[in-house]
This record gives structure tokens, sequence and C-alpha cells, in this order.
């Protein structure tokens, strides 16, 4: 068989491979493993694509495979699923590669909030102004948010009335009277290579009122905008971003409506961007801004986000089901948010009477970048959840090793179950619980750990994203015979020795869909005379397996000396 890199490779069959392996000096890390992402078992077509991948990692001498297929929610999983599941294990048993589940993915909580929505990370509405008209309650801003010059309809030249600032008008920025979404005007951004940092940004202050919930939209449009990846909106408050999103923005596209959520946490004044950070061509224009204050949209409804529905002078609090009917939002949904929200619908009999002022309190969920939505750590449900996915793992796969998928956990300390903990305790506590789980199920398992999480040089700090508190000091929390998969493109050697003056076993995670090896090979020289380095992940996110056998040549090839071996009696 011919590998895409040019590496030829004449041997058949299971034996063939093994011995291949050998001949590569495949026994200097105890962990050769291919990271297997980016098929979920939906389809029939997945299973030889995937089977491609682990025969060639097979004959580079790889002796693991490390998938992601959605194994945290096996009890939703249909008959074809579990026969695709079958055929890959199939493969990895006549490669002798072990089939490695990746699972508990809190940050990214697909997984776990397939079993239950409710158990994302909330954020609080506190005491939101809703007047009663007939049966039903409505939102009344209090006060209502208002932008200055939304559509940019006033200007003096080429600087729009109303707005803090935008990136040096008549240069980058200008006044288009020609083309707009609507009205007489819009603002166009270009020429972005004459500002120094490749800035064209628009901003404007706005107050808004503490532990509210607003919602964010634009239009815009582009023409031969490079690179797309520049373009961001943002909302600021302070040194923090309060709705870190993306969008899939094209290099050329007619106008078109960007919306986002955010809550206003603690802050009474927010800072609104639309533009390019780096930009280096093309141009796009910015027009028909909007921001209101919403009602419960994505309500979440579990022990620990609590519905409260008050009078106005706080003096009567009304029940669920006597005074008012259960408050859902039946579109719910983290990823559709241009949409209205649900209104209060009172119930027959209620105390509370028509014209009366109400203050409701709630907690939404909110998406973070274009898919992520992070799942409460403290509420109870988790626990059963971890359980009974580890008796299903133990079933349908019997795993001796088991990767947890909790890295990059954006979102913590601001729903009742969780506000006010030690984050670092709680990510710890879960982490227990999960590998308790496992072990339950699967005695004698090995547990491996995305690092970021537990690493002070990389996500174990303060000021993370939109956690209240920090992850400062999580690495005291987890048990040492964890296995820290530590992670990045560029090499990390202050996280490669942090760890092992922990005292913790750890695997280097690299390459990540780079053109080359260069990364690797200071990953390489990074574990130089480091102990309890137990070997190395190919890891890409993008199905660029095209390097994985160089990968494997340079690592644990014939030419690599095997100074690397572990004493005796001390894993590897």
């Amino acid at each position: 068989m011919c590998f895409r890199s040019g590496l030829y490779i004449s041997v058949y069959g299971a034996v063939g491979f093994g011995l291949l392996g050998a001949a590569l000096g495949a026994e200097t890390y105890s962990d050769r493993f291919v990271w297997i992402f980016g098929w979920n078992l939906g389809r029939d077509a997945d299973v030889p694509e995937i089977e491609k991948v682990l025969q060639e990692a097979a004959g580079s001498g790889y002796n693991g495979a490390v998938v992601s297929f959605g194994l945290d929610s096996l009890c939703k999983k249909s008959e074809e699923y579990f026969r695709r599941l079958q055929a890959v294990q199939a493969a990895c048993k006549r490669w002798q590669l072990e089939l490695i589940p990746s699972v508990f993915s809190v940050g990214y909580g697909g997984g776990i909030l397939s079993h239950n929505r409710y158990l994302a990370e909330g954020l609080p509405v506190r005491d939101a102004l809703f007047v009663v008209e007939g049966n039903t309650a409505r939102l009344v801003p209090d006060p209502p948010v208002r932008l200055r010059n939304p559509g940019f309809e006033e200007f003096q030249g080429n600087r729009a009335v109303g707005w803090n600032f935008h990136d040096q008008p008549g240069e980058v920025s200008f006044i288009d009277t020609k083309v707009s979404h609507s009205g007489r005007a819009s603002l166009r951004m270009e020429n972005f290579r004459s500002n120094p940092h490749g800035h064209g940004r628009l901003m404007q202050e706005v107050l808004v009122h503490p532990y509210r919930c607003y919602k964010l939209s634009l239009w815009v449009k582009t023409e031969g905008l490079q690179p797309t990846s520049a373009f961001m909106v943002q909302v600021l408050a302070g040194n923090r971003a309060l709705a870190p999103v993306e969008f899939p923005i094209k290099p050329t596209m007619d106008w078109t409506k960007l919306v986002l959520i955010f809550n206003s946490h603690q802050y009474e004044k927010v800072r609104v961007y639309a533009g390019v950070w780096e930009g280096r061509a093309g141009r796009f224009w910015l027009d028909d801004w909007s921001l209101e204050e919403m009602g419960p949209i994505n309500v979440l409804r579990r022990p620990g986000t609590p519905v409260v529905v008050r009078s106005e002078d706080a003096q009567t609090t009304y029940q669920e089901g006597h005074d008012y009917l259960p408050l859902e939002d039946p579109q719910y949904s983290p990823y559709r948010v241009d949409r209205p929200a649900p209104v209060l619908r009172l119930a027959p009999n209620s105390r509370i009477k028509p014209g009366q002022r109400l203050r409701l309190s709630w907690y939404h969920s909110q998406k973070i970048y274009e898919s992520q939505v992070t799942v409460c750590m403290a509420e109870p449900e988790l626990a059963e959840i971890f359980d009974h996915e580890s008796a299903l793992l133990a079933k349908y796969l019997r795993p001796k090793k088991a990767l947890l998928n909790m890295d990059e956990v954006r979102m913590g300390g601001t729903c009742a179950a969780c506000q006010g903990k030690n984050m670092a305790e709680l990510l710890g506590q879960c982490i227990r619980q999960q590998m308790e789980a496992l072990r339950r199920h699967n005695p004698g398992i090995e547990v491996y750990i995305w690092s970021d999480m537990l690493d002070p040089h990389h996500n174990a700090r303060n000021e993370y994203y939109l956690v209240e508190g920090e992850f400062t000091g999580s690495w005291r929390h987890v048990p040492k015979d964890l296995i820290i998969a530590v992670w990045g493109g560029k090499a990390r050697p202050e996280s490669l020795r942090f760890f092992a003056e922990q005292g913790f076993r750890t695997l280097v995670a690299c390459y990540y869909d780079a053109a080359d090896l260069q990364d690797v090979q200071q990953w390489q020289k990074a574990t130089e005379g480091l102990p309890g380095v137990r070997g190395f992940m190919y890891t890409t996110w993008q199905k660029k397996y095209q390097l994985a056998p160089q990968f494997g040549q340079l690592l644990w090839g014939p030419a690599r000396e095997k100074s690397e071996a572990a004493p005796p009696g001390r894993p590897r």
C-alpha cells in the first residue's frame, strides 16, 4: 500500500504490521496513539474511512487509537451506530491497535446535554420587570437600552455620529451613501493594511442593567474579505468578553444578519464592537444595529436554576402551577436566538392581577464560539449520567484506557448549584466522579485527561472566559494516577516540566494540523530528561493524517535512540 506521505509499505495483515512496528523501534514509548476525530458513526461510509486511517497508523508503529464517537451518550444510539462501532472495534483488533474512548466533556457538553439539555451552565437574570396584560405577563425593558445612530444615518463627513470610535475615518472607515442595508447610509471598512495592526473596527459604549439578558444584532456585507477569521463581533465589559462567539463569515456575501445574546453580569456599561483585527484585504459594510433586553429565552429548568416570580414590592413570591404556568421555552436552542422569548402565562385562579407589575428571575444558557455549550459541574444528575454511561462503555467496549474530554470549561460558578463554590475544587470533584464511574464498571482502567484545565500555564487560572471564580490549584484536587495529555500546536515545555514536578505521568498530544512536523520536533526536545513521559499522540482536528507516518518515524523510528526507556518498575 502507499501512504499519502510517500512512505511505501508492502506488509499485509496484523502479523506483518506488528513486525513492522517492532522494526521501527516502537517499544520506545508505551503510548503511541493516533487521535480519530471528525466521524460520529452516523453513516456507513464512516467505517471504511476510519479503517484506512487505522491501517496506516498500525503500519507506522502506532499502538492505540483514541476515538471521539459520542461515546458518552451510548444510551441514545441506534442499532446502526453499534454495528459501525463493532466494525471499528474489529479493525482495531485486526491491526493490533487499542481502542481508547474519549468521553465526558463538560466544556463541550453535547453528550451530557443529550441526556438533559437543561444541565447547561446558567447565567442569572435578576428581577426583570414584567407587566400583566390579560392572562400573560410580558417583559418591559427597565430601563430601555439605547444604541445611538444604529443605522449610520447621522454622520459628519466619514465620521458616524454617536459611536465612540471607528478606525481611521476617511482612510479605513467610510460613510457609504451608495451601499446600505436600509436607509441612506452604511459604514464601509477597507484598506486594513494602512492600520499598523490591520484593524478596521467600530465601537459604542452602551448603558445596561446588571444581570439581564440582551440580544445584539447587526447586518454585514463582505467583498473579498481576507481572512474571514479576522472578523468579530464582541461585547466587552472591563477586560472581559461577555459574548465570545464566532460567525460563519464568507469572503464575499450579501447582507447577512448576525445575532448573539449575552448576559450583562454585574456590569452597568458594555462596549459593543464589530470589525476586523489583523485584516489583510477586501472590504465589508455594517448597518442596522439593534440591542434589546430579552425575556426568558433558553430558560433553564433544573434544581440549580430556579425560576422566581415576585410582586414588584418583593412582599409576595408566587407559586408555579398555582399562580403561573411552568415557564419554559418551547423553542429552546442556544444556537438559534433570533426569535421572541416566551411570555409568562398565568394559571386559572391566579393571585396575580391584570396590570400588576412583577419581578422575574431565571437562568439562561449561552453559546460560546460556534457551538460550545458548557455543563454545570455541580448538578447531582451528572453523577448518574457518568455511572450509567460507564456501565454501557464496559458492556460494549471493555476499554483498558479512556481519555476524559475535560478541556476548555469556559463557564461556571454562575447558577444556584455552583455559585460561590471553589471552581478548582469543583472541577476536581467532577473529574474524580468520572474516574470513579469508569473504574466501577471497568476495574483497573487507566484514565487520561486533556491538560489545560489542570495547567497553570494554560487555563487553570483566574478570569477565564465567563467563569465566576478561578481554576487555580485545580491540579491539587485530582488523583496522581491521572495521566495528563499535554496538548497544543507550539510546544509547552513549561507545562511538561510542571506536571513532571507534580508527579504526574504525561502523554504529549501534538501536531495540530500544521504543514510540517517542526513543532513536533520541539515537543520531542522538550521531553528530554523528563520522567513519566509515556509517549505521543498524533492529534489532528481536521482529518489531516498525511503526516502520521513521518510523525511515527520521527518519534519511534529506527533512527531514534532508545534512551527514553523508563527505569525498571516505573510506568512509562
